[in-house]
């Protein structure tokens, strides 16, 4: 049992650095003081590509951020259980 335990407490920091990761990857959704300059351009993503390219990007993030979220909610309740404290 410890062993499971030991595996699980792995499992869990590198489930919870990946999602930190993952989420400090994502671009932000809101503009900040940028909206005071009045480029609604974007810097030039504006091309077909630029475009699709980003929302691939995005929503890769976005699935991985979603799976690692779980994931790490789950191995955190296996490991509460496992600890004994759940019992």
């Amino acid at each position: 049992m410890r062993t499971a335990r030991i595996i699980f407490i792995i499992l869990d920091i590198v489930t919870c650095i990946a999602l930190i990761v993952t989420v400090m990857l994502q671009d932000s959704k809101s503009k900040g003081l940028g909206v005071l300059s009045g480029d609604s351009s974007g810097g030039g993503l504006d091309t077909f590509y630029g475009k699709t390219k980003g929302r691939t990007k995005e929503g890769i993030l976005k699935t991985m951020t979603t799976v690692l979220a779980i994931a790490f909610a789950v191995f955190t309740i296996v490991l509460y259980l496992l600890t004994g404290r759940g019992a």
